[in-house]
């Protein structure tokens, strides 16, 4: 199990290193230019979030859809991941995260899209799309449609289930997390609540957790965002030389600050890149199933709602958590700088009496709501492959997994989960590079003319029958 768990890592090491960074950055960059940098229009695009397309086809809300994806983005990875990062590669990787969700907007946008541009509906009414549906009906590849749903489908059970809760349980069940006479609660108490919770919220589908994350994420994103403004008023004075150090670090190994000092501005670059791809997943495929669902106008006007995802994901909380983490390390010059988790805990920890409340609260809910969003994102996938008979026994398998995450050690489940991870990232992209065409025309029709109030007139193509797992994909009518 050793030698596994090393091949394991290093493969994933490799695949979330330059090969990603460079078909991830290079996609981001391709489609910002193409699509005259849509991240202009990301004011416009928040206010069209909150307005309701009344009338329009879809199973819940443009701001539901929104948030469903965004509890799945939102995780664990924003706060510990973002000070790991730069625990690894310096302060410098904060802009270079920062930059890259700034790019990873378009996208976004382009995944949303085409998610509406290419969705189903079942003969009940209930809508159904992704990349898969995107490489199949409009890259004409069934093949790339069913590996990304097989690897979205395994994917989930590791980084949107068992790893969630098992970071909950694992901080829940610290001693002296709430005071010296907080003895921690166990791990199987902590799963058998999480499991429950769980089998509340996704039995009701795709509008139960939309219902669910647009209470949620709001509540969890403020709360989080306001303990990130009381740290940063009381490092006020060191403010200025927190984004000065940030800057110029990001372009020279100079610039460091005491034990980080010795990074490279490749390590900067490497260590900040990655951490904006994988906190966003603009590219990777998800977002897209979820936005499927949205009750909209057009294509673009989704594509926008779906693209402030990334917005407020990597341009705004991971840079609040980055700037947060650097002026903190200012402010206590004595402090370990390599460890991400005990970074966080000292930036939280200056808040007096709550600190830790805050940081515990923030973790836990992201991690809760990520739980929900990825169970979506796998039923569809299943669903793709199997038929809707089969979603029954995903949400049974899912819920089984959510308590065994709690109780046991994955630390190899994480590098699995990555891999297939980037896995799906492949098809994904293959289907915005050779659909950039069709984003780029739907753009100019709605956006570039100035009709983004106007109702497309493509009729959604109906599903007939079942699927079982040796029948061919149903036909699309």
């Amino acid at each position: 199990m050793q030698n596994l768990g090393e091949i394991v890592s290093k493969v994933s090491s490799f695949l979330w290193g330059w090969p990603m960074i460079i078909l991830l950055l290079g996609t981001h960059i391709f489609l910002t230019i193409r699509l005259r940098f849509p991240q202009k229009s990301i004011f416009k695009a928040i206010g069209i979030s909150f307005k309701k397309d009344k009338g329009a086809s879809g199973d819940v809300s443009q701001f539901g859809a929104l948030t469903t994806s965004l509890a799945a983005t939102i995780g664990t990875g924003n706060i510990i991941g973002v000070a790991t990062a730069i625990s690894l590669g310096g302060p410098g990787a904060v802009l270079w995260c920062w930059l890259t969700g700034l790019l990873g907007i378009a996208t976004k946008y382009s995944e949303g899209l085409l998610a509406i541009k290419y969705r189903v509906k079942t003969e009940k009414g209930t809508m159904l799309g992704g990349p898969m549906y995107a490489l199949e009906r409009g890259v004409k590849s069934k093949f790339l449609a069913v590996l990304f749903c097989v690897f979205a489908a395994l994917a989930a059970f590791g980084i949107g289930d068992t790893v969630q809760s098992n970071a909950i349980s694992t901080l829940l069940d610290q001693e002296g997390l709430f005071g010296a006479g907080f003895q921690g609660i166990p791990k199987y108490i902590t799963g058998l609540v999480l499991a429950f919770l769980v089998t509340l919220v996704t039995f009701f589908g795709i509008k139960g957790i939309a219902k669910v994350c647009t209470f949620l994420v709001p509540f969890m994103a403020i709360f989080y965002v306001l303990g990130c403004f009381i740290i940063l008023a009381m490092n006020w004075d060191v403010l200025g030389q927190t984004i000065s150090l940030i800057v110029n670090s990001a372009f020279s190994a100079k610039a460091g600050l005491g034990g980080l000092a010795g990074t490279t501005i490749m390590m900067t670059c490497r260590y900040g890149i990655a951490r904006g791809l994988f906190s966003n997943e603009s590219g990777m495929g998800s977002a897209p199933i979820a936005a499927a669902a949205a009750q909209t106008k057009n294509p673009v006007r989704q594509a926008l709602v779906s693209s402030t995802g990334t917005f407020w994901d990597t341009v705004v909380v991971c840079a609040l958590t980055g700037i947060v983490v650097v002026s903190s390390i200012i402010s206590n010059p004595n402090i370990d700088y390599h460890d991400g988790a005990k970074l966080t805990q000292l930036a939280f920890g200056q808040i007096p009496y709550v600190g830790s409340i805050v940081l515990t609260f923030s973790l836990v809910t992201f991690a809760f709501s990520t739980i929900l969003g990825w169970s979506y994102y796998g039923e569809r996938s299943i669903e793709y492959l199997a038929g809707r008979r089969t979603v029954f026994l995903y949400r049974i398998a899912w819920i089984v997994l959510v308590y065994v995450g709690a109780v046991a050690n994955l630390a190899i489940v994480w590098d699995f989960a990555d891999i297939l991870n980037a896995l799906m990232v492949i098809p994904n992209v293959i289907s915005l590079l050779v659909l950039s065409g069709v984003i780029v025309a739907e753009t100019r029709k709605y956006l570039w003319s100035k009709q983004l109030d106007m109702a497309s007139n493509e009729e959604i193509p109906t599903i007939h029958g079942s699927r079982s797992k040796d029948a061919e994909m149903t036909e699309i009518v």
